[in-house]
C-alpha cells in the first residue's frame, strides 16, 4: 500500500531547512454518513455560505508575512492535499507561508511528536482524533475556536473534547470493515455473512473454487494492527467499553481473555486464506489483486477505496463488518485528519487563518474528499465521488450498528502499544514466536497501552 515518503526534516533545522510540501505519505492504523459520504442529514446544518463566511481573523491582514510550522502525520490517502490547502490558503491569506513536515502517521508521527515535546511543537500539527486524548492532558494543545468547530458536526467534537473543552478539528471520516466484490458475491450466490459460521462457508466455497478469500498485505505491520483492533472492537470492546482500564487494573489480560485470543486468532484465519507471499506484498498490489478478482474480500478501510476506484473506476464494491462471535457486529467509524494546534504558538491569528480556511472553503473541502475518498464532517459539504460502498454505510448507519474506533483507540493506544503487538502478532504468523508467547509481550507492555 505505501506510498513513499519525503524523509522528515530534524527538529533542530525545521524552521530552517524545511521544504514547503510533503510529498508523498504512507498509512496506519477507523457519526455515521449518508449516501453522499456526509453525516446523517439530522446532524447537517442549514448555514448559509454567508452565514458559515464568519469574520475571519484579523491580526495578519496588515499583510505581516508569517510562516507557520505544519507536523502531518499522513495516512497513505492523504498524500497530495497539502499543495491543495497551499493553493487555498495563498489565495486567501496570501502573507502566510505553511513549512510542512510529512512523516507516516503510523510509523512517525509519535516519535516525531516525542522529539517537539522536548523542543517545542510545530505551530499546526494533523493526526487522527486518538492523538487528542494522548496530548491534550499533557497541556501542550490549544483549545479549538468555536468559529471554526461551529462549522462541523457534533459528532466531529465527541472525541476530542476533554473536560468541556475540544483540542481537536475532525476534518474527515473513514470506516472499517470488510471490502468485497459484489459481482463475484452475486455470480456465487454469497450472502454478506452475519456469524463466523456464514464467513466460513464463503471461505470453503472460495476455496472449492480457487479463489483467494482474502487479500492482504502483511508486510505492512500497521495492517496487522489495524484489523486486529477491528476484531476486537466487535469482540471485546462492544462487551466491555472499560476493557483497557480493567487491563491496567489487573483484572483481565490477553492471556487469559478469551475475546482477546480470538481476536488476535483471526489473524490467523486471514493468514491461512490469503496469499502466500502476503508478508512481500504491498498494498497497491494487494489492491489490484483484489480489484482483478483473485480475491473475495479484503479487510480494510476507506484508504483502500482510492487504490481501487484508481485500478478500475467501474469497480463493483461493499463493505460488511467482520462478523464476531456474539453475530452482532458493527460496521467501524474512524475520525481521521484532525487538526491540532500548539498552545505555545506565537502566530495564533494566522493559525487561526488556515483553521478558517479549512473550515469555510468548501470547494476545498470536496475537492481533498474526492481525492481522499473519505467522509465529510463539515457541515453541508458533500463529496461528489462515486463510492459502491455508500449504499451499504447507509444501511448499517440506519440499523444503528456503526462503533466509533477511537474507543479502542483510546483504551490502547497505538503508538507504542497496538503497533508493537503487530510485530508479536506478525512473528507468530511466520513461526518465529509462539501464541502463547504474542499474548505475553502484550501482557508485558501494559504500561504502554494508554496515553496516560
Amino acid at each position: 500500500m505505501k506510498k513513499k515518503i519525503v524523509s522528515s526534516l530534524l527538529a533542530a533545522v525545521m524552521v530552517s531547512s524545511m521544504l514547503a510540501g510533503c510529498g508523498q505519505s504512507n498509512d496506519a492504523g477507523s457519526a455515521p454518513a449518508d449516501a453522499a459520504g456526509e453525516a446523517p442529514a439530522q446532524e447537517q446544518s442549514n448555514e448559509t455560505e454567508a452565514e458559515a463566511e464568519t469574520e475571519a481573523p484579523a491580526a495578519e491582514e496588515a499583510g505581516e508575512e508569517v510562516t507557520l510550522t505544519v507536523l502531518a502525520g499522513q495516512s497513505t490517502t492523504d498524500a497530495g492535499i497539502e499543495d491543495m490547502i497551499d493553493e487555498a490558503l495563498a489565495e486567501k491569506y496570501p502573507n502566510i507561508t505553511l513549512e510542512w513536515e510529512c512523516v507516516d502517521w503510523g510509523n512517525d508521527f509519535q516519535p516525531k511528536m516525542q522529539q517537539y515535546l522536548q523542543s517545542g511543537l510545530p505551530d499546526i500539527m494533523i493526526g487522527k482524533a486518538q492523538d487528542v486524548a494522548t496530548y491534550a492532558p499533557q497541556g501542550v494543545l490549544a483549545e479549538i475556536d468555536s468559529t471554526y468547530l461551529d462549522r462541523g458536526l457534533d459528532a466531529a467534537r465527541e472525541n476530542v473534547t476533554i473536560d468541556g473543552k475540544t483540542y481537536g478539528m475532525v476534518y474527515n471520516a473513514l470506516y472499517q470493515g470488510v471490502y468485497y466484490n459484489k459481482d463475484m458475491f452475486a455470480e456465487n450466490g454469497w450472502e454478506v455473512p452475519k456469524t463466523m459460521d456464514d464467513l466460513q462457508a464463503i471461505i470453503d466455497d472460495c476455496n472449492a473454487k480457487g479463489i483467494k478469500p482474502f487479500a492482504s498485505h502483511m508486510v505492512d505491520t500497521w495492517s496487522i494492527g489495524n484489523v486486529t483492533m477491528q476484531f476486537m472492537m466487535n469482540d471485546v470492546f462492544n462487551n466491555t467499553p472499560d476493557w483497557g482500564d480493567q487491563f491496567r487494573e489487573g483484572k483481565v489480560s490477553f492471556a487469559d481473555s478469551e475475546e482477546m485470543k480470538t481476536a488476535y486468532e483471526y489473524n490467523k484465519l486471514i493468514f491461512d486464506n490469503t496469499y502466500p507471499d502476503t508478508f512481500s506484498t504491498e498494498q497497491t498490489d494487494c489492491d489490484a489483486k483484489m480489484v482483478m478478482g483473485e480475491a473475495a474480500m479484503k479487510v480494510s478501510g476507506s484508504w483502500s477505496i482510492q487504490n481501487f476506484l484508481d485500478i478500475d473506476e467501474s469497480f463493483n464494491f461493499g463493505i460488511f463488518p467482520f462478523p464476531n462471535q456474539t453475530g452482532d457486529s458493527k460496521l467501524i467509524f474512524e475520525p481521521n485528519i484532525t487538526i491540532m494546534t500548539s498552545a505555545q504558538t506565537e502566530h495564533q491569528d494566522a493559525v487561526n487563518q488556515v483553521l478558517d480556511v479549512l473550515t469555510s472553503d468548501k470547494e476545498l473541502a470536496v475537492e481533498i474528499y474526492d481525492y481522499t475518498k473519505t467522509a465529510s464532517m463539515l457541515k453541508d459539504v458533500s463529496p461528489t465521488f462515486e463510492n459502491p460502498s455508500q449504499a451499504d454505510i447507509d444501511q448499517y448507519a440506519a440499523d444503528g450498528n456503526i462503533v466509533d474506533v477511537t474507543l479502542g483507540n483510546n483504551q490502547l493506544v497505538w503508538g507504542g502499544f497496538q503497533e508493537e503487538n503487530a510485530k508479536d502478532i506478525a512473528a507468530w504468523l511466520q513461526g518465529q514466536e509462539s501464541f502463547e508467547d504474542a499474548l505475553a509481550a502484550s501482557d508485558g507492555r501494559v504500561d504502554a497501552s494508554s496515553a496516560n
